[in-house]
C-alpha cells in the first residue's frame, strides 16, 4: 500500500524579504546586557483572542494585576472599536487607577472618527502612548485594499498628521506617538523604511518625547535570524534614529516569537509588545514571561516581577479560561520535574554541590533556574517519582522529605523496588507513597521475630575490655525466649545471645551506619544494618528509636525479617 505524503507543499513560497548578509552585525553579539522596555498587550491583541471577551469588571482587575508584575506600558484596548473598551478606559483615568509611572497604550486606524474618538477617550490621562497602524504588506495591498504604495503610504501620514493636531488640542496629557507597519514582515524593506520614515518626519520626534516605530511579525514568515536583520536594516535606515524606540511585537505562527525577539533585541530593538504565556490570535504572541525569564537565567533583572509563578499561572487561567502546558518553560507544573532516575541523580547531587561549595552560584545539572527564585518548591517540583525514576531521585524523596539519609549501597534496591511499584500501578508516586513503600518493607519490621527488650553491660569481668554483655527478650513466631550473651559490641552480643535460640541464625555484617532523623535534639534516630547470608545474599534494614541503641537493634531486626522472607528460620 502506498503510503501517504504531504503533496501540496509546492504551493507555498517564502513571502518575507530578506535584506542581505550585511545586516547581520547582531550575529557578533552573543547575549543581551539590558532588559527592553516592555508592554503588555493582553488586554487588546489577548483579549481579542479569547472566545469570551474580558468584561469590564475582568479588565479592571487585570490591569492592576500587570500592574503588580511591573509592567510600565500596558496596551488597554481600541476605545474606538467597543463601548467595553472605550468605558474601561474611562473608568481606569476617572477612578484614578493608573499610577503615574504607569503608561496607557490606545491602538487607533488612520480614520478621522476613529481617531477622534481615541483622543475623547483619553481625556484626563496623564500619559499616553497613541498607537497608530496600518498594513503595508504585498498581500494587503494587493488583496485587501487594491492600492499602490503611494496610497498606502497616504494612509499611514495622513493619520500622523491627524494624530498630531488631535494631540495638540488635548491639554493635561503627555502624549508619545507609536506607529506599525502592520503585517511589516511581508512588506518589502525599503518600502517599510520609506512609509516609517515618512511618519517619522510628521512627528519630528525628540530626545524628551521619542516616538516609538512598532516592527511586528504580525504573521511570522521567516526563521529568526532572517526577521532580526530585518530589525537591524530598519535601525540602519530610519530616520532619526537617537530618537526613535524600536519595537517589536512578534507574533507565534512559525513556533519562533520568543527567538525572533531575542535576536531582534541584539539587533538593535529596544522594547517588546507581548502577552503572559503567549496568549494571542493564531498561535498567539510573543510570550513575555519566557522572554523575562531568559534575561534572568543569565544573570540581567528583567524589571518584572515573577517570583511567585504559581499565582501568574492561576491568574492568567482565571482571566482567559485558557491554560498553561505543563511544559510551558518557567511556568508548567512540570518544567522543573525530573522523573528520569540519571536527571534525578545529577540533580541530588548537585543541589549537595552547591550547598557545600559554591551556595552563591546556581549550576545545578538540568535545572537552568532555582525552582525557588519563581515560588516552586524542590520537594514538591523537581524530584518526581514514576517507573523511569532511578536510585538517585528516590533517596532524595526520602531525605529532603522525611529525612532518611538512605547510604548509597542500599539507593538501587529501594530505587528498584520503588520504580516496581509505580510500574506495576502505572502511575506516578507522591512523596508519601514513597515514603510508605519504603517504610512497609524496611523500617522497623517486627514480624516474626520482635527484640521487645535489650539491655548492655560492659564486660569489665572478662578478658576483653571492649567485650559487651547483651540480655534480651525476643518473641519468634509467638514464642518468648530470653538469653544473654558476649559480644565485642552490642550488635555483636545481639547476634550471639539470638543464636543461642533453637532457630539457625547464619548471616554476617556488611555495613552499618546512624543518623538523627532531625537536627532536634529530641528527634528520632535512623540506623541502617546490612547483612549476608551464607549464599551471598544481602539484606537491609532500618531501624528507627529515640534510642541510638534501640535504633540500631530495630535495624538488624528488620534485616533479620526480611531475610526471613526468603528462608525461613529452621528450629
Amino acid at each position: 500500500m502506498k503510503s501517504k505524503v504531504m503533496r501540496n507543499h509546492t504551493k507555498y513560497s517564502p513571502g518575507y524579504y530578506p535584506v542581505g548578509d550585511q545586516y547581520m552585525k547582531w550575529a557578533s553579539r552573543d547575549h543581551l546586557e539590558k532588559p527592553p522596555a516592555w508592554c503588555s498587550v493582553d488586554l487588546r491583541d489577548g483579549n481579542q483572542a479569547l472566545i469570551v471577551p474580558l468584561s469590564l469588571e475582568e479588565k479592571l482587575e487585570f490591569f492592576a494585576y500587570l500592574v503588580k508584575l511591573g509592567f510600565k506600558e500596558i496596551e488597554v484596548g481600541f476605545p474606538a472599536a467597543s463601548e467595553t473598551e472605550y468605558q474601561f478606559l474611562r473608568t481606569l483615568i476617572e477612578g484614578n487607577l493608573i499610577p503615574d509611572d504607569v503608561t496607557v497604550q490606545v491602538l487607533t486606524q488612520s480614520r478621522r472618527h476613529i481617531i477622534k474618538k481615541t483622543f475623547d477617550a483619553l481625556v484626563g490621562a496623564k500619559k499616553a502612548i497613541v498607537h497608530l497602524y496600518n498594513s503595508t504588506s504585498v498581500a494587503q495591498r494587493e488583496q485587501v485594499f487594491h492600492r499602490d504604495k503611494d496610497s498606502i503610504k497616504k494612509i499611514a501620514t495622513d493619520g500622523a498628521e491627524m494624530i498630531r493636531k488631535y494631540a495638540s488640542k488635548y491639554e493635561g496629557t503627555e502624549f508619545q506617538f507609536e506607529y506599525s507597519p502592520e503585517s511589516f514582515t511581508g512588506t518589502e524593506m525599503d518600502y517599510a523604511a520609506e512609509v516609517c520614515n515618512a511618519v517619522i518626519d510628521i512627528w519630528q520626534p525628540t530626545p524628551e518625547n521619542k516616538v516609538i516605530i512598532n516592527l511586528p511579525a504580525t504573521v511570522a514568515m521567516s526563521m529568526p535570524h532572517v526577521y532580526a536583520s530585518q530589525i537591524e536594516y530598519m535601525c540602519e535606515h530610519l530616520h532619526n534614529r537617537e530618537n526613535l524606540l524600536i519595537s517589536l511585537h512578534p507574533h507565534n505562527d512559525r513556533g519562533t516569537a520568543v527567538a525572533d525577539t531575542e535576536l531582534g533585541l541584539l539587533a538593535g530593538a529596544d522594547r517588546v509588545e507581548g502577552t503572559l504565556f503567549g496568549n494571542g490570535e493564531r498561535t498567539g504572541n510573543v510570550d513575555i514571561v519566557t522572554v523575562a525569564m531568559n534575561m534572568y537565567t543569565h544573570g540581567i533583572d528583567p524589571g518584572l516581577d515573577f517570583t511567585n509563578m504559581p499565582e501568574v499561572v492561576d491568574t492568567y487561567e482565571r482571566f482567559t479560561d485558557l491554560k498553561v502546558h505543563p511544559r510551558q518553560p518557567y511556568g508548567g507544573k512540570l518544567v522543573f520535574a525530573a522523573f528520569s532516575g540519571s536527571h534525578q541523580d545529577a540533580i541530588a547531587k548537585g543541589m549537595k554541590y552547591r550547598i557545600d561549595n559554591d551556595p552563591g552560584r546556581w549550576t545545578v545539572p538540568y535545572l537552568p533556574l532555582d525552582p525557588n527564585d519563581v515560588g516552586r518548591e524542590y520537594e514538591a517540583d523537581v524530584i518526581r517519582i514514576n517507573s523511569q525514576s532511578g536510585k538517585g531521585g528516590v533517596a532524595y524523596i526520602l531525605e529532603h522529605n522525611f529525612g532518611y539519609i538512605i547510604p548509597p549501597a542500599m539507593r538501587e534496591e529501594i530505587g528498584y523496588m520503588v520504580k516496581d511499584i509505580s510500574d506495576k500501578a502505572h502511575k506516578e508516586l507522591a512523596p508519601v507513597e514513597v515514603y510508605k513503600s519504603f517504610a512497609r518493607e524496611y523500617v522497623n519490621v517486627f514480624d516474626p521475630i520482635d527484640i521487645t527488650d535489650a539491655e548492655f553491660e560492659r564486660a569489665s569481668g572478662h578478658k576483653s575490655n571492649d567485650g559487651m554483655i547483651a540480655r534480651i527478650k525476643v518473641r519468634i513466631e509467638d514464642t518468648v525466649y530470653e538469653f544473654e550473651a558476649l559480644g565485642n559490641g552490642r550488635l555483636d552480643a545481639i547476634s550471639n545471645a539470638l543464636k543461642q535460640s533453637p532457630y539457625t541464625f547464619n548471616y554476617k555484617f556488611i555495613t552499618y551506619s546512624e543518623h538523627a532523623l532531625s537536627a532536634d535534639s529530641h528527634s528520632r534516630a535512623a540506623s541502617y544494618i546490612c547483612i549476608e547470608d551464607q549464599e551471598g545474599r544481602q539484606f537491609w534494614g532500618v531501624g528507627t528509636h529515640e534510642d541510638i541503641i534501640l535504633a540500631s537493634v530495630n535495624a538488624l531486626v528488620s534485616a533479620l525479617n526480611r531475610m526471613n522472607k526468603k528462608d525461613h528460620f529452621v528450629k
